[in-house]
């Protein structure tokens, strides 16, 4: 008797154990299903990467409790877990192909009926599980959505790699352009004019004074001339100051 209750509760343990800790477990009812289609459908399971287990319910029903599930409703009439476990080659499994391989095998075998599962700690409803049945494979998934993030990561690494080419194009034409358009652009910038305007405006404002200057040492020689009839003029009045006096000596 201890043995028999030590056995169950080793089948509880090992039920609960694998209920925790496997990416996805699909519920079915397997009534009139012979053993040759039970072993046909374990190898199709397998393949994908399942697990097929046939356990009572009432050690399922203290596995779930335990863990807090809500499956009871399910644990009706033969029932049997399929579990995501591992490929035949060691690779982990995929819950969409298990779900693929209960399909498949339904449709040629009316006697499985999925009930309804668990992903992640979530429950499944049948529909559900017919929806994750037509996703693709873990491995083509991945490559999909690898190859949608590559896309635009592939963009933008060319994007970078032709930044620095095209900024020394770039560069490359606005130096182009400086030196074509240098000699239209350096005439403001030469101060030359602005210099010569300067000496030129110096030069007007200094025009007067060489002017005074000029007009000063034009001025000189008209001093001179006027100095000169002057002289002669008080010349002339002391030649007739004498001739008038030589003349009075005459008459007197």
């Amino acid at each position: 008797m201890g043995e028999i209750r030590n056995q169950k509760a080793a089948i509880v343990e090992e039920v609960r154990d694998r209920i925790a800790s496997t990416e996805a477990l699909v519920l079915t009812e397997y009534r009139g299903l012979d053993v040759p289609a039970l072993a046909e459908l374990r190898a199709a399971l397998r393949a994908a990467g399942g697990e097929y287990k046939v356990y009572k319910n009432t050690l399922v029903r203290l596995a779930v409790h335990e863990l807090d599930l809500d499956l009871e409703e399910l644990l009706v009439g033969p029932t049997a877990l399929a579990f995501v476990a591992e490929k035949p080659d060691g690779t982990k499994g995929d819950a969409a192909a298990v779900a693929k391989a209960l399909k498949d095998f339904a449709e040629d075998n009316d006697s499985l009926v999925v009930k309804g599962g668990l992903l992640d700690g979530e429950l499944l409803s049948p529909a559900q599980i017919e929806s994750l049945a037509k996703l693709p494979p873990r491995e083509v998934l991945l490559a999909q959505i690898a190859g949608a993030l590559a896309a635009p990561l592939q963009k933008f690494a060319g994007l970078l790699n032709a930044l620095p080419q095209n900024m020394a194009y770039a560069l490359k034409a606005l130096l182009d352009e400086r030196a074509a358009g240098a000699p239209a652009e350096e005439a403001p910038v030469e101060e030359v004019p602005a210099e010569e305007v300067s000496v030129e405006e110096a030069s007007t404002e200094d025009a007067p004074v060489e002017e005074v200057e000029e007009a000063s040492t034009e001025d000189a020689p008209v001093e001179e001339v006027e100095e000169v009839e002057e002289a002669s003029t008080e010349e002339i009045e002391e030649i007739e100051i004498d001739e008038a006096t030589a003349e009075e000596s005459e008459e007197s």
